[in-house]
């Protein structure tokens, strides 16, 4: 049976030998870039193979571009082929993080067209505190030839969504947390603030206590008391840089609210950008004559 949301860490262990199953570790640390890489020499779950947010699950950052702007299709396709991935495989993806670096992964993958893809729920804690096995050991991997069918109808451009500013047809959707949605405490962006019209859900709320994802029937009242009389399709994600909001999209789809998009530049593109509009309005600094 494919998975293509959430995956137990029983059901990967099961089929954790199976060569049409494709695990990859996504552990990042955006305060220390090479902390995933370590981690991962210092151990992983047999098999995996690991997928670096900078280097494999983005694409180079420009002036206007977000922090974590989408990879090129070919390039991303061609890795994809390396790691074994094809139409055949069964991919499942994990972090330390509650599942939203490995979201990014499984959200990139739906993208280009590969459904069968899921997250494992709990992540590497979970399998840790079960005792299940883990290994030093490079995996062996066969390549192959990855054909992306690429689904833009699953993303927005920030011209899309300036277009669409307070339009009853879409509501935006920010994932970070209250304080950078406030325009507080901003430590990763030029700029404090949010989107005009968006409304807040921090992504780690669709976590219980245990990190693991919330039960379905939780997740999706509260999700639809968020989208206030909006449908699915209406609802479009952002983040800082489009990997946190990936979490949101992927809760939405747990609890078969299908069909929300993802703004892949979110705020870090947004706000590159000095000539779009902000709340709450930024205060700048005041010209000098040098």
């Amino acid at each position: 049976m494919p998975h293509h949301t959430l995956i137990s860490t029983q059901d990967l262990f099961t089929n954790l030998s199976d060569p049409n199953w494709i695990v990859f570790d996504c552990r990042h640390d955006l305060a220390d870039v090479e902390a995933g890489r370590r981690a991962y020499a210092a151990d992983h779950i047999p098999g995996a193979r690991f997928a670096h947010l900078d280097e494999n699950l983005s694409g180079a950052k420009t002036e206007r571009s977000g922090r974590h702007p989408l990879p090129e299709v070919v390039a991303f396709a061609a890795w994809l082929g390396t790691q074994g991935v094809d139409v055949r495989k069964q991919v499942v993806a994990y972090d330390a993080s509650g599942g939203y670096y490995a979201a990014r992964l499984w959200w990139m993958l739906r993208w280009l067209g590969h459904e069968t893809v899921a997250v494992l729920d709990g992540g590497l804690p979970k399998w840790k505190i079960e005792g299940r096995s883990l290994t030093r050991a490079a995996p062996r991997i066969e390549a192959t030839t990855f054909t992306p069918r690429r689904r833009d109808a699953l993303r927005v451009e920030a011209s899309t969504v300036l277009a669409n500013l307070r339009s009853p047809g879409m509501l935006l959707v920010d994932a970070r947390s209250p304080e950078r949605f406030a325009g507080k405490n901003e430590t990763m962006d030029p700029v404090g603030g949010h989107i005009p019209g968006a409304v807040n859900r921090l992504f780690q709320l669709n976590l219980d206590n245990a990190g693991v994802f919330k039960p379905q029937g939780v997740l999706r009242k509260e999700f639809i008391e968020l989208m206030v009389g909006h449908t699915p399709e209406q609802i479009v994600h952002q983040c800082g840089s489009g990997v946190t909001a990936c979490h949101n999209l992927l809760a939405m789809e747990i609890a078969g609210l299908k069909g929300s998009r993802l703004y892949p530049g979110s705020w870090s593109e947004w706000c590159a950008d000095p000539s779009r509009p902000v709340e709450p309005r930024p205060v700048r600094p005041p010209a000098t004559n040098a």
